[in-house]
Order: structure tokens, then C-alpha cells, then sequence
């Protein structure tokens, strides 16, 4: 820009003229704005955490909210309806209130709404009652979204696998499409505990409808597909809606891989590289951060019966394989008691936003 103002500078010859003192001071702003505009352009992306993070302190509600000012997050992922002290919409949108002084978004979910699935649980009456409530609570609470999820890794191994709890979920789905359409609200459908591979998920959404279904996005659970989590954001990016996410720690194992769940910046994951990938699929999303660390798991993948239940994509498992050749074995963690617990929980948790603040650059609060 310098040297555009410098070669169309000569005295006398302008129009316009333009003074010494006015040309220095436009080269000056110029090299100023320039930072200050793509510092602007770069919009940070929201950071909260979801409630199943720290489980053990048994918050209900208003605790929840407090604690997320205290972590100055700008979004708070009440993903249980049973944190709730009333489901009544009045005191939902008391609660909402709150929040919206504080400066903290809500974000709503729930359980299995797949009728068939062996997570499933009648609490909340039919698949469907379910669901509809909450639509309901989401819509009190101003919340964009309603967390559902089909089912965990069990349901792969039922009568006609995943793709009949899918299509039976399906239905569901398309029988609450006018209250969730009605109400502006979208379901957040979770790859979760292993249920379904992020591309079972983008097909739900395609099938149910993506005007009004979306995914929620679990990098852990991502890991439990053997699928590589920067993988499944490609795939999912463009549906995603809500997270919860986490790090994986991942390594091989004599019949096939271990992983743990570790907070954010102690695993694989490449955080800068996922989040300018989140920046350009899903920018409007918040990260929840769901810390659930403290144990892992065994999958035989070297075994043959181990993919009779999972699909096999080559190119896939070739990323996740690359993910244990790099990754190292990380000891359990055993709590003496429930404080222990409490403390431990809280410190995963707080450690992930402290490093995605500090390096990732995420949060739009200081």
C-alpha cells in the first residue's frame, strides 16, 4: 500500500493535493490496520464445557452456571436433563435469565432416543415424549440445540446392527420434525460410546433430514470407531452443530489398540491443526470441553470377530493405526474417595481450557 500512495505522490500533479503531513499519516494507519484487520477477520471461536465433566460434584443446575462463570466460559453444556431443579418453563427461563446476565449460552441435551437401542431408558416416557420434552427445555432455555443419542456400542451387535437401530431412530426423528422445525431448534445427534462410525452418523442426518437434525460432535467417541478425530471432524464438520470433545491417547496393544481419554494438549490430537479445521467447517459452533479421563480400553482389532460388528475402510483405519504408532501407555487413575474424584475431575477439566485458551487461541472472553 506504501508504494502505491509513494508512485501516485507527485507534488503538484494531484487533483487532489495531498500534503506531506496527510500522506505520512495515511502510510501509517495503513500499517497499523493491516494487523489490526486480519486480527479482526480471525473470530474466535466460543469455548464452554459440558456438564458430564465433572459428574462427581453432583451440580445441579445453578451450580453449573456458577462454576462456568467462575472458568469465564462463554457456553455452558447442560447435557443431562436430570440437572434441572424444575422442568416447568417458567423456571427454565428464570434459569435462562441467569445465564443470559452472566454472559454464558446454554446449550440443552438428553439420552437415547432410540426406542431399540439397549441404552435406551423409559424415564422420559416414549422415544418420542422424550424428544418433544426436550424440544421443550431447549426452547425455554434458549438453547440452539437438543443433545440426543442413539445408543453405545452394544447396539452394534443387535438383531440387524446399527443400521436398524439407525433406521429406527430415524423414525423418530421425522415424527418431531414440525416441533423442532416449529420451535427453531436442532437435534444434536452424538456419535457416542462407539455406536455409530462418523460416516453411520452423517447418514442419520442425511436420512432424518439436515434441516433440522445435525451432529454432535465427540472426538473420544470418534477414537472408540477406531477412527482418527481429525477424520471425523472432516466428515462431520459440516453437520456439527454442538461438541464434546476431548483428547485421545492411543497405543498399541498385542491383540490390537488401547485408548484413553486425556484433557486437551496431554494426547494425540493436533489441536491447532483441529481447531483451524472447526474455523472453516463449523465456526459458529462452541467447544464443550467433556474430560473423561482416569481409565482406557482394549479393542482386539487384530482379531477377525472384532469387525463383525465394525466396518472396515482401509484408508481410515491406516490414519487411526498411525495415531497408536505414536501414541504410549498411560496408567489408570484410582480415586481414594469422592473427594479425590471431585479434584481430579475438575482438574482435567480446567487444565483443557487453560491450554486451549493459552495455545489454541480459543474463547472469546479474556
Amino acid at each position: 500500500m506504501v508504494s502505491r500512495l509513494a508512485a501516485g505522490l507527485h507534488m503538484g500533479h494531484l487533483a487532489g493535493m495531498i500534503t506531506r503531513r496527510s500522506f505520512l499519516t495515511q502510510v501509517a494507519a495503513a500499517s497499523v490496520a493491516a494487523p489490526a484487520f486480519a486480527q479482526a477477520a480471525k473470530k474466535k471461536i466460543k469455548l464452554g464445557y459440558d456438564n458430564f465433566a465433572v459428574r462427581a460434584m453432583g451440580w445441579k443446575a445453578p451450580q453449573l452456571l456458577d462454576y462456568a462463570v467462575q472458568l469465564k466460559c462463554d457456553t455452558l453444556f447442560i447435557s443431562d436433563i436430570e440437572s434441572y431443579e424444575s422442568l416447568e418453563d417458567a423456571a427454565l427461563m428464570e434459569f435462562r435469565k441467569k445465564a443470559d446476565a452472566a454472559g454464558v449460552a446454554l446449550y440443552a441435551g438428553g439420552w437415547s432416543i432410540c426406542p431399540t437401542s439397549t441404552s435406551f431408558k423409559p424415564k422420559w416416557g416414549t422415544a418420542e415424549e422424550h424428544l418433544r420434552l426436550g424440544l421443550r427445555i431447549a426452547r425455554a432455555l434458549g438453547s440452539p440445540v437438543y443433545r440426543v443419542v442413539l445408543g453405545a456400542a452394544p447396539d452394534r451387535k443387535t438383531e440387524g446392527g446399527i443400521r436398524a437401530r439407525i433406521a429406527d431412530m430415524v423414525k423418530v426423528l421425522k415424527v418431531c420434525r414440525t416441533q423442532a422445525v416449529d420451535a427453531g431448534i436442532k437435534v444434536a445427534v452424538e456419535n457416542h460410546a462407539g455406536d455409530m462410525h462418523s460416516w453411520e452418523l452423517r447418514d442419520l442426518i442425511e436420512e432424518a433430514g439436515k434441516d433440522f437434525v445435525g451432529a454432535n460432535l465427540d472426538s473420544g467417541n470418534a477414537a472408540w470407531t477406531l477412527e482418527d478425530p481429525h477424520e471425523a471432524l472432516e466428515i462431520l464438520g459440516p453437520y456439527t452443530v454442538c461438541s464434546s470433545l476431548r483428547d485421545d491417547m492411543i497405543w498399541e496393544t498385542p491383540d490390537g489398540s488401547s485408548i484413553a481419554w486425556t484433557a486437551a494438549g496431554e494426547g494425540l490430537m493436533d489441536w491447532k491443526k483441529y481447531v483451524a479445521r472447526w474455523s472453516a467447517l463449523c465456526p459458529k459452533v462452541p467447544i464443550h470441553i467433556e474430560t473423561i479421563s482416569g481409565f482406557s480400553r482394549n479393542f482386539p482389532h487384530k482379531t477377525e470377530a472384532f469387525w463383525k460388528d465394525y466396518e472396515k475402510r482401509p484408508e481410515t483405519f491406516a490414519k487411526f493405526q498411525a495415531m497408536a504408532k505414536r501414541g504410549k501407555p498411560l496408567p489408570n487413575f484410582k480415586a481414594a474417595n469422592r473427594e479425590d474424584e471431585q479434584k481430579f475431575q475438575k482438574g482435567e477439566l480446567e487444565r483443557s481450557l487453560k491450554y486451549l485458551r493459552e495455545v489454541v487461541g480459543l474463547g472469546v472472553k479474556a
